[in-house]
């Protein structure tokens, strides 16, 4: 996929504020519309400048486009970072809006998940004559948990970074701290709803709502799948082939004795029931086997290699082995 630089297709600095950018759009409109241009390519750079402008006029998409896409230049592989949304505060749901079937791959990659359709945005108005009281809109977030977080529940601090537009149409992210409860055993993709913390009310209304989905940092033992854990469970050779007691370091620091029957192999599974995420109900602990061999740069263990090699050599490892599928390149 190719970055997309919309403030070249409109022709605006990238400090431009709505106006300038509002006013790029609209000269441009009237040279490509395919109504009126007599341009041959009149129909494809009209696309371009939709989608140009459905991003830099929308002050949330802009400052997320403007924040990820530092850096890069017009036409060079690009990929938006895993969870590059984590952190920002949008108002409305996330849905992807009709209008990014509209626009392109780069479109839809980076603003899939927040696309919607064009709308009156920077605040919410005074209170009129006759308007009435009226909730104001809930807003959402991404936020990124440790696995052991959600183990154990815990109380967090998280900086949101919220697009506001000043008064010359200029956006900038700014930062508010909160402080959020989470209970133990929240999953990933969960919401966590704070009542009153979205967008101010209108006419003296309530508050909208501020929910955050959860997702998990990535983590250097665990898998998570729903409520249930994964992992690899190393093994010596002689723990997998006569069996043993072995231990497993849980996310929330104990140690979880495990026993392995004997005969084990590599790429088995053993599953622990309940030993998951501690969700309701539990989920499962599934633990992946895997054989290390000691290093036959240890004379010793050299010399016991040797010694099987004598003693079992009518062992044909071929033959015993369960035929496996080679894994997908």
């Amino acid at each position: 996929m190719q970055f997309h630089d919309y403030y070249r297709v409109l022709g605006v600095a990238r400090d431009a504020t709505a106006g300038e950018i509002k006013k790029a759009y609209r000269a441009l409109a009237r040279k490509y519309h395919p109504d009126v241009s007599k341009e041959a390519d009149a129909a494809a750079r009209m696309s371009e400048l939709n989608e140009a402008h459905a991003v830099l006029s929308d002050p949330e998409r802009r400052a997320a486009y403007d924040a990820v896409g530092q850096g890069h230049r017009e036409g060079e592989p690009f990929t938006p970072p895993p969870d590059w949304d984590a952190g920002f505060e949008f108002s409305s749901g996330q849905h992807p809006g009709a209008e990014a079937q509209a626009y392109s791959d780069f479109f839809t990659a980076f603003f899939g998940s927040m696309g919607r359709q064009a709308r009156h945005w920077g605040g919410s108005p005074g209170r009129g004559a006759g308007q009435a009281p009226a909730r104001g809109e809930d807003h959402h977030a991404k936020i990124l948990l440790d696995i052991g977080d959600a183990w154990r529940g815990a109380k967090r601090q998280f900086t949101l970074r919220v697009p506001q537009q000043d008064a010359r149409g200029h956006v900038q992210l700014v930062p508010r701290t909160l402080e959020v409860d989470i209970p133990a055993g929240v999953k990933a993709g969960q919401r966590m709803r704070l009542a009153g913390q979205g967008g101010p009310g209108q006419g003296g209304g309530p508050p909208g709502d501020l929910l955050l989905q959860v997702q998990f940092q990535p983590h250097a033992q665990f898998r998570v799948h729903g409520a249930d854990l994964v992992c690899v469970l190393p093994l010596a050779p002689w723990e997998a082939a006569l069996g043993a007691v072995v231990p497993v370091a849980m996310p929330d620091g104990s140690r979880l004795k495990v026993r392995v029957p004997a005969g084990a192999q590599s790429g088995r599974s053993i599953t622990v029931r309940g030993r998951g995420l501690p969700a309701h109900p539990p989920g499962d602990l599934e633990l992946q086997l895997r054989v290390v061999l000691p290093s036959s740069a240890d004379p010793r263990v050299r010399s016991l290699f040797e010694r099987m090699a004598t003693e079992l050599g009518d062992f044909d490892a071929r033959s015993a082995a369960t035929p496996e599928a080679p894994p997908a390149s």
